[in-house]
């Protein structure tokens, strides 16, 4: 497995992966707004501060993730989302993290790395944990689309 840059031909893909507005919601937060659509990801994907992400197998492509610059030797992993529902659960969401850690630390020269999970996203949380990210905050308060109010872990990782 390997990460690719994203690009143009990769959108109507990602746009696939996001059947639902509870899903958008849980993948994006408030980002973006349910269906996910070529404008909302080309204005998204204009910020300088974004750096998206292909998970490819061979030709394949399983899953997408961004690196959000924060600071000069901050990033955040943002969206991160294996894409076909067949093949989650089978580790490609934690390789996909292991090489966007790599990516960072050795192409960006990141030495610390943030990131934020819904509560109850608990496969997305252990996931995290099983590769060094701790909660350092929590905020409770995040509105879903069907009105439940959800919890934010906040966590980091220093990766130097």
């Amino acid at each position: 497995m390997k990460l690719t840059a994203f690009t143009e031909a990769d959108k109507e893909l990602l746009m696939s992966w996001v059947p639902s507005a509870e899903f958008n919601h849980l993948w994006s937060g408030d980002r973006f707004v349910f269906p996910l659509d070529n404008e909302q990801l080309s204005k998204h994907l204009l910020c300088e501060q974004v750096t998206p992400l292909i998970l490819q197998q061979g030709e394949k492509k399983l899953g997408y993730i961004e690196l959000y610059h924060e600071s000069e030797s901050t990033y955040r992993l943002c969206r991160v989302l294996i894409g076909e529902p067949s093949i989650r659960g089978q580790g490609c969401g934690k390789k996909m993290v292991e090489l966007a850690e790599e990516y960072a630390r050795t192409t960006l020269n990141a030495k610390h790395l943030k990131l934020t999970v819904f509560e109850h996203n608990l496969t997305a949380r252990r996931c995290y944990e099983s590769l060094g990210f701790t909660v350092c905050e929590r905020e409770s308060g995040f509105k879903a689309t069907n009105g439940d109010l959800w919890t934010a872990l906040y966590m980091k990782k220093l990766i130097t």
